[in-house]
């Protein structure tokens, strides 16, 4: 524990000095222990209701582990509250599939659904209470939302800065207008200062993201202290992991891009260190959308930053992949992914509440491919989000699309199977790699575009957060001719076979194999070795016949093998094995008889 707390401290100084970091200290430690006692006191009861989340706790995660993306609000029901809804439809649907629920937002908020957030601490009365929040912990592992780069400027803190108040005057950063800020990375094309009225007159204020997202100010040590005090809250009421989003911008330094700044690296090292005091199980998660290689760099030495970062890059280059229909690119850079430790891992997703960023493809695609799935976006009735670059020009930041129809085009003369086979051989890409997959709801359930709701509100966001009406949605799920019953029947076979598999174990060993240009190939094998999965994947609309020396892969040539999603079987001869994959066609081929999970 000392060295623990040495940690703390170094990172604290780094930033602060020694001197304030001390002070910092001398309330943060009495409060972490505070934690490590009720956390010890529930520890006993944890099968008792009144826990606010009983599920085991893993300090790192298996391959059991899926988490899906929702919003709290987003399956309704009149005459109850939103997140009571959600909790009995994923108990009824998904309770022994899925492992992990990440809440987006559920705090009061002005704009950006639930992103620009008005108190911390308390839950959205329009989704419920911090009890039915507590009951999802009872089934399901809990992701809370820490969107600590920025308040929405009807916050109580905000409002105190612009009354003159202490210490909420130094919460938020002011900058004089004239000064140049070009140097800043954007992630919008909206202004990076907003003027707003104070006690002291005007003040042009920090908003990365909106006027309505102001920034706060992490050269105060008070409100250091305060988004700490936060994280330990959080952990009180059962978060198991912590999503920390747009941490990437958390530091501000005039004549620098003000993004992965050496400051903000060691403010999570410094959330790191006292969730290992607090709460050593709980997860951080970053969620950065940059290029890959600024991506990686916060899981630090692969011990005191993040156990997980967002896996951005996978989403736009799977979306590529299959548009070309060659799965070379995808392969040569899955071929590169490496965690610095046995205690870090990926997040890996195709789909969530954003859109689809392409920054990650920067040096991975060239530009006229980037802007091949801008275009191919626009045909399929999706919209794109700009950026802001140095020179003034707008650059894409993001596909605003779900998934499903990135992938098919909605006015296409294509049989609905088909796409419903080429959407599942993607999310087959997802839960077969190492790491954890987040699904999104909307990828779950195969929802379509929802431009109504774009028109309604105005944000290309929106086309992606549509909301569900539980009778409607249940209507759905039990009529097989529909899209949702097909997709989601399908969908949770798949997230049964990765859950039963210890090969693919987050941090099971990975090989990609080259076997074919329209296949998306891999190798996974359990920890201890006993066994082996060859994952293949058709990105292709069109057959493809192989001959495989299973010899060549490190596979055992004289055993059966076994599909874990459909169930049959297949033999080599001679070493050779020979497979039809139909278009889209998927198959995970486990060595030998064990059992499923075995």
């Amino acid at each position: 524990m000392s060295t623990t707390v040495e940690r703390l401290r170094a990172s604290l100084a780094s930033v602060y000095g020694s001197a304030t970091a001390e002070e910092i200290l001398e309330k943060l430690l009495p409060r972490i222990e505070q934690v490590r006692a009720l956390r010890a006191a529930r520890k006993g009861a944890d099968a008792s209701m009144d826990s606010p989340n009983p599920m085991p706790l893993r300090a790192l995660p298996d391959q059991r582990e899926v988490i899906l993306i929702t919003y709290g609000d987003q399956i309704r029901e009149e005459g109850q509250p939103p997140l009571r809804t959600l909790a009995e439809v994923l108990e009824t649907t998904v309770s022994d599939a899925i492992s992990g629920v990440h809440l987006l937002p559920f705090y009061p908020y002005t704009s950006d659904d639930g992103f620009s957030v008005v108190d911390y601490r308390q839950v959205d009365p329009a989704l419920g209470d911090w009890e039915d929040i507590h009951r999802l912990g009872r089934r399901f592992r809990l992701m809370f939302d820490a969107v600590i780069n920025h308040i929405s400027a009807s916050s109580p803190w905000f409002q105190a800065f612009l009354r003159g108040e202490a210490p909420y005057t130094e919460y938020f950063i002011t900058v004089n207008p004239s000064v140049d800020l070009s140097s800043v990375v954007r992630p919008r094309t909206s202004p990076l200062l907003t003027p707003v009225e104070t006690v002291e007159g005007v003040q042009y204020v920090w908003t990365t993201f909106s006027a309505d997202q102001v920034d706060l100010n992490y050269r105060s040590p008070a409100l250091l202290y305060e988004i700490l005090d936060l994280l330990l809250f959080y952990v009180e009421q059962g978060a198991q992991l912590l999503r920390l989003d747009a941490v990437g911008f958390l530091w501000k330094e005039i004549g620098t891009p003000c993004i992965h700044l050496p400051q903000t690296h060691a403010l999570i090292q410094a959330m790191r260190a006292m969730l290992d005091l607090a709460a050593p199980d709980v997860l951080l998660i970053t969620e950065t959308n940059v290029p890959h290689q600024e991506n990686i760099s916060y899981f630090g030495d692969g011990y005191n930053e993040a156990q997980m970062v967002y896996n951005f890059t996978l989403p736009p280059l799977t979306l590529h992949t299959f548009h070309t229909e060659d799965a070379s690119l995808l392969s040569e850079w899955a071929a590169s992914l490496s965690t610095p430790s046995e205690q870090t891992t990926f997040f890996n997703f195709m789909a969530s509440h954003d859109g689809i960023g392409v920054r990650p493809l920067e040096g991975i695609l060239s530009r006229e491919a980037i802007d091949a799935l801008v275009e191919r976006t626009l045909r399929h009735g999706g919209l794109v989000n700009y950026r802001a670059a140095p020179d003034g020009s707008q650059l894409p930041y993001e596909l605003n699309i779900v998934y499903f129809d990135a992938l098919n085009d909605p006015n296409a003369d294509e049989p609905l199977a088909l796409q419903v086979d080429r959407f599942l051989a993607s999310q087959a890409i997802l839960l077969s790699l190492a790491g954890v997959p987040g699904v999104y709801v909307h990828s779950l359930f195969g929802s379509r575009n929802w431009r109504e709701g774009v028109e309604r509100t105005g944000q290309n966001r929106t086309i992606n957060r549509r909301k569900f009406r539980r009778s409607e949605l249940e209507a759905l799920l039990h009529d097989p001719t529909s899209l949702p019953h097909q997709v989601f029947t399908r969908y949770r076979r798949l997230i049964v076979a990765r859950t039963s598999e210890p090969a693919f174990h987050p941090n099971a060993p990975q090989q990609i194999v080259h076997v074919d240009p329209a296949l998306f190939a891999l190798v996974r094998t359990r920890l201890d070795g006993t066994r082996r999965v060859l994952c293949l994947h058709n990105v292709a609309n069109r057959e493809v016949r192989l001959r495989i020396d299973v010899a060549a892969l490190g596979l055992t040539p004289t055993e059966r093998f076994v599909d874990l999603i459909a169930g049959g079987e297949s033999s080599s001869k001679c070493g050779i094995l020979e497979l039809r994959l139909p278009p889209y066609g998927v198959h995970w081929l486990a060595e030998g008889d064990a059992p499923l999970g075995a």
